[in-house]
């Protein structure tokens, strides 16, 4: 119900009854009062937007090429991050994120009767480390490695190219949520 609705409701209103019929001046109240109530009550239940991790360091370079998907997303989730900046000179940054490694694979894991391909399984790796200013490894090398099964007719080759785009942009914005995770998990510099 509407504000509208409840000053339509109240009594007296403009002279005539609201679409509701006309209420008693407690039933009116008791109306607005739960109203105000029940809007109150909602920041009390706990309920909060999902943030994005907070990272250990004010300044980050990140190494991605510029045409890197998870390079995109890993920046924008960064961006959402109250307390890090993303610099683009490696030299100004409290930390440096090196991409080691970004790769897509594709490796056929069943074959139909014919001989071909029935199952695929879709890989993404990604290989990296991370650097404070003085060179010093903050987080050693460590390799992420997302994977999805795709079965594949003869019949649907467009759509299952379809799918596949699909299923590695999802591997791409989970990949890049990990790596924010992993990194907001590095201690702070002593």
């Amino acid at each position: 119900m509407t504000a509208r609705d409840l000053e339509a409701d109240r009594p007296g209103a403009g002279g005539r009854p609201g679409p509701a019929g006309r209420l008693g001046a407690g039933r009116y109240r008791r109306r607005l009062l739960a109203g105000a109530l029940a809007a109150a009550g909602l920041p009390a239940c706990g309920f909060q937007l999902r943030r994005s991790a907070a990272l250990p360091f004010r300044t980050l370079y990140a190494g991605f090429s510029p045409t890197s998907a998870i390079g995109a997303q890993f920046r924008t989730l960064v961006r959402m991050a109250d307390d890090t900046e993303l610099v683009d000179d490696p030299a100004r940054a409290e930390a440096r994120l090196e991409v080691l490694n970004e790769q897509r694979e594709r490796d056929v894991i069943v074959f139909s009767a014919t001989g071909r391909p029935r199952e695929y399984q879709l890989r993404l790796r990604f290989t990296f480390r991370v650097l404070d200013a003085a060179s010093r490894e903050r987080l050693p090398r460590t390799e992420l490695v997302l994977s999805r099964d795709m079965i594949s007719t003869d019949i649907e080759i467009v759509a299952k190219q379809q799918e596949e785009e699909l299923l590695f942009r999802d591997m791409e914005s989970d990949l890049a949520q990990q790596l924010l995770r992993r990194l907001s998990a590095i201690p702070p510099s002593p």
